[in-house]
C-alpha cells in the first residue's frame, strides 16, 4: 500500500523532539537509569505535584500511593524477572527500560504516531541488543527481556506483537511483522513444562509475517518469504516460499523467484536444534515449581496370563 508523508505543525514538532532529545540524553548519561525512568514517568503521566507533596511527607491515599510508587520500577516485578536462566546483570537495565517502553504505551500519547513511533525508536537504540535506522514499532509491542533482540534498518513492528527474547530474536532489514504475530524464541519440555530450552529464532531480510501468526522457537523464517495470515510456523520457511496453515506448509514460491528458490518441498525442515542456546543454572538457585504437579507417569500393570 502507497502512504504519503506525515508530518507535525512546526510547534508541536519542537515540542516532540525536545522531550526525545532529553529523555535520549538522560538515558545515555551515568544517571541511575530506574531515577530517569521514574522521572520521566511522573512528568508524562502529570503527577509531579502529588509525588513531591508525597516525598515532603504529605497525605496521600493508599491507591495514590501504590500509583506513585509505581514509577519506580524497581518497586514492579514483570513476568521475566521469574524466569531462572536470565542474566542478571542485563536484566536489571533491560527491567528498567521496558517498564518505561510499557507505561508509555499505556498514556494518551502513545496514539500519536509520529510521535510515539520515535519515542520508541529512540528507547530501542538503549534496549535492544541492534536496533536498525528508521525502525517503525507501533503500540503494545512487547517482549521478554529486550536486550536479546537485534532489528535491522526500514523494519516495521505493528500493533500487539509479541517478541519473545527468552533465546535470541533475529529481524532482518525491510521486515514487516503484522499485528498479533509472536515470535518464540524459548520452548517447554513436553512433559516437565518447567524445563525450558531456548533457541535462536530469525526473520531474514524483506521478510512478511501477518496477521496473527505464531512462529515457533528456532526457526528460520527466509529472505524475502512470506508467512500467511493465522499460521503456526513450526519449521523452517525457505527464502522466497509462502506459507500458510497450522502448521504451516510451503505452497507457493513467490512469483519471478521461481529460479533461485528451493523446491516447495523443501519448505517445513526442523533445523531449531542447529539454534539451540545452552545455558547454565547457578547452583545455589531458590526454585520453585508453580504447579506442583506429580510428573510420574502411572504404574505399568503387567499382561495377565489366563
Amino acid at each position: 500500500m502507497t502512504k504519503r508523508h506525515v508530518s507535525l505543525p512546526a510547534e508541536a514538532e519542537e515540542g516532540v523532539q525536545k522531550f526525545i532529545d532529553h529523555v535520549d540524553r538522560r538515558l545515555s548519561s551515568d544517571e541511575d537509569t530506574c531515577e530517569v525512568v521514574e522521572d520521566v514517568l511522573i512528568d508524562l503521566y502529570g503527577d509531579r505535584e502529588a509525588y513531591e507533596r508525597w516525598q515532603d511527607g504529605g497525605e496521600v491515599s493508599p491507591a495514590e500511593r501504590v500509583r506513585l510508587q509505581g514509577y519506580d520500577p524497581c518497586n514492579s516485578t514483570l513476568e521475566s524477572e521469574y524466569y531462572a536462566e536470565k542474566d542478571e546483570e542485563r536484566y536489571r537495565q533491560s527491567k528498567h527500560l521496558q517498564w518505561l517502553w510499557r507505561q508509555f504505551d499505556a498514556t494518551p500519547m502513545a496514539d500519536n504516531i509520529e510521535f510515539a513511533l520515535r519515542f520508541r525508536a529512540m528507547l530501542a537504540d538503549h534496549l535492544f541488543a541492534e536496533a536498525g535506522d528508521d525502525l517503525r514499532i507501533f503500540k503494545d509491542v512487547t517482549f521478554s527481556y529486550g536486550h536479546n533482540i537485534s532489528v535491522g534498518d526500514n523494519t516495521v513492528i505493528h500493533d500487539d506483537v509479541h517478541l519473545d527474547d527468552r533465546g535470541k530474536l533475529t529481524i532482518g532489514d525491510r521486515v514487516s511483522i503484522s499485528d498479533s504475530v509472536h515470535l518464540y524464541s524459548h520452548d517447554h519440555d513436553i512433559v516437565d513444562q518447567t524445563e525450558v530450552a531456548n533457541y535462536h529464532t530469525i526473520v531474514d531480510d524483506d521478510a512478511r509475517v501477518t496477521y496473527d501468526s505464531m512462529v515457533r522457537a528456532g526457526v528460520r523464517i527466509g529472505e524475502n518469504a512470506v508467512v500467511g495470515a493465522k499460521s503456526n510456523v513450526q519449521g523452517d520457511v525457505p527464502d522466497h516460499h509462502i506459507a500458510v496453515g497450522a502448521p504451516a506448509e510451503s505452497v507457493k514460491i513467490k512469483p519471478g523467484w521461481e529460479d533461485v528458490a528451493e523446491p516447495l518441498d523443501a519448505g517445513g525442515a526442523n533445523n531449531r536444534e542447529s539454534r539451540r542456546i545452552e545455558y547454565e543454572l547457578p547452583e545455589d538457585l531458590d526454585v520453585f515449581d508453580e504447579f506442583g504437579r506429580d510428573l510420574s507417569p502411572p504404574a505399568t500393570t503387567p499382561n495377565r496370563q489366563d
